[in-house]
């Protein structure tokens, strides 16, 4: 008994251990052994738990993305609900850098590395879809300041958010100004 309840606990620790190892020292750094020594483990032990590299390389945007999901409300209009959304990314990128540095690398990793690619792009259809969500339910309700393209618009506030997380010191007020974009209270 005492052992399922490890097992859970030992994944978790995993991931937090190869977290920790690529926003300390990059993909350059990340090494399944001290990964797991980390963990208190045997390298053959971590693949009962990650198969693959890429398996540990898929928990990790898990665990990285899944720390931004309770940033999306719901019960607040179309234009409000994207400004709540951007605004806890950006208020993040500055208290979790650690986390912005993992997304970051994965996403420059993608670029070499097709199976990382596909994770990622699996991974970002539920926030394009929330993202979309948003712009449709604001065209509907006519509560941005120009008629948009739902899909440019999504691609427009993903790329900005992927690029301020070079310069957090700037997100709040790239954000704001992003939202700005869209909304007609700022843009009459």
């Amino acid at each position: 008994m005492g052992r399922v309840a490890e097992q859970p606990d030992r994944r978790q620790a995993l991931i937090r251990a190869a977290f920790s190892a690529i926003a300390e020292n990059g993909f350059e750094g990340f090494r399944l052994r001290p990964i797991a020594a980390a963990v208190g483990i045997d390298h053959s032990t971590l693949h009962h738990y990650f198969p693959t590299k890429a398996d540990l390389i898929a928990a990790v945007l898990h665990h990285a993305t899944g720390q931004l999901e309770g940033t999306m409300r719901m019960d607040l209009e179309p234009a409000a609900r994207l400004r709540h959304h951007l605004g806890e990314i950006a208020t993040a990128l500055t208290a979790q850098p650690e986390l912005f540095i993992v997304l970051d690398e994965l996403d420059r990793r993608a670029r070499r590395d097709q199976s990382t690619a596909t994770t990622i792009r699996d991974d970002e259809q539920g926030w394009r879809a929330a993202l979309a969500t948003i712009f449709e339910e604001g065209v509907e309700q006519r509560a941005w300041s120009v008629d948009l393209d739902v899909d440019s618009s999504v691609e427009l506030v993903i790329a900005t958010i992927k690029g301020v997380r070079l310069r957090p010191e700037v997100a709040e007020p790239v954000v704001e100004q992003l939202c700005g974009l869209f909304s007609k209270e700022s843009g009459s």
